[in-house]
């Protein structure tokens, strides 16, 4: 754990001096020194004003965001029993991106349309949920097909809109949100993004230990005095929170909530009580890692979902290929 934290600090910290105007990392901790103690001024203005304006915000957001999608792919997989289960799975990031585009269409402008992204995503898992509760004989099954038709319908909405939209202005405005970025991403964007978020983190970190029990079955975490019914609904509004809050400012990100908590279960195994805050943490470093690359390796922006589908998707097989070996 002690690794895992030097190394999100050594990501963050390090992050500022990459990019095209770069900002070297005595000045810059000069520059974060002097918002507290009067010093002499040694860096330019124009040091100050990338610092603190452009890449604190977006490597805060990228910090807050894959933490999220970490720790909701996380708890997913454990009440699920699924390994292969991600922060998706109840369609919060269908009903999210669907609200974006909506939101794009109607010229909500960039906070109106975060705004009913994350209604969306919300309504979207309530729906499912509500779907599921019919199914009394396996509730965990009745979550999933209901996500997979939820996310199915509304991933079919966000299709017909494509079609309509303007090709000149809506339709790539659209495309660039669900393939996801943190471009946009401003101090005022985190001052509503932290709370939000906070309110998913916090039940899930006092509650992880009780996530232990909740893996081993439901008819178990009875016998042991876990209210499983009660403890499902808060996962689930927990991670539905951090999904769709990431899903509103940042657009779709995937592969971070499904592959990075199988990272962490490999160095520190599957007890909730370290796991969750392991993946939190390496979340959290790898999508500033990502986001660096994107904003860095060509001239123009690249798409942060593409990025990490380009690392999740050979992971998966490597998945894959290595547990067939095991059970072979």
């Amino acid at each position: 754990m002690l690794v895992l934290a030097l190394v999100f600090l050594g990501c963050f910290f390090v992050s500022f001096s990459i990019g095209r105007y770069g900002v070297p990392l005595p000045e810059l901790i000069k520059i974060f020194t002097s918002k507290i103690f009067e010093i002499g001024k040694t860096w330019t203005d124009n040091m100050e004003r990338v610092a603190i304006n452009i890449r604190l915000p977006r490597i805060l957001a990228a910090s807050l965001i894959g933490a999220a999608l970490s720790a909701a792919g996380c708890v997913y997989q454990g009440m699920f029993k699924n390994p292969m289960v991600s922060p998706d799975v109840l369609g919060s990031s269908a009903g999210a991106g669907f609200g974006a585009a909506l939101g794009i269409m109607l010229g909500l402008g960039y906070a109106g349309t975060s705004v009913l992204s994350f209604a969306l995503g919300l309504f979207a898992v309530l729906f499912a949920m509500s779907l599921a509760s019919r199914f009394k004989e396996s509730p965990v099954l009745g979550m999933v097909l209901a996500g997979i038709m939820i996310g199915s319908l509304f991933q079919a909405m966000t299709s017909y809109l494509k079609l309509v939209a303007d090709p000149t202005d809506q339709l790539p405005a659209i495309t660039y949100w669900l393939m996801g970025s943190l471009s946009n991403i401003r101090m005022g964007d985190l001052y509503v993004l932290a709370p939000v978020m906070l309110v998913g983190f916090v039940p899930l970190f006092l509650l992880r230990w009780r996530l232990n029990v909740a893996t081993l079955g439901d008819e178990e975490a009875k016998a042991l005095g876990v209210n499983i019914k009660l403890l499902r609904g808060i996962v689930v509004f927990c991670a539905t929170l951090l999904t769709s809050s990431s899903v509103a400012v940042s657009g779709l990100i995937g592969w971070v909530g499904l592959v990075i908590p199988h990272f962490a279960r490999q160095l520190v195994g599957c007890d909730y009580r370290t796991l969750l805050p392991a993946t939190m943490l390496m979340g959290a470093s790898f999508l500033i890692v990502v986001d660096n690359i994107a904003r860095s390796i060509i001239t123009s922006e690249l798409p942060i979902g593409i990025l990490t589908a380009f690392v999740g998707a050979p992971f998966f097989l490597y998945l894959f290929f290595s547990g067939k070996r095991r059970r072979t």
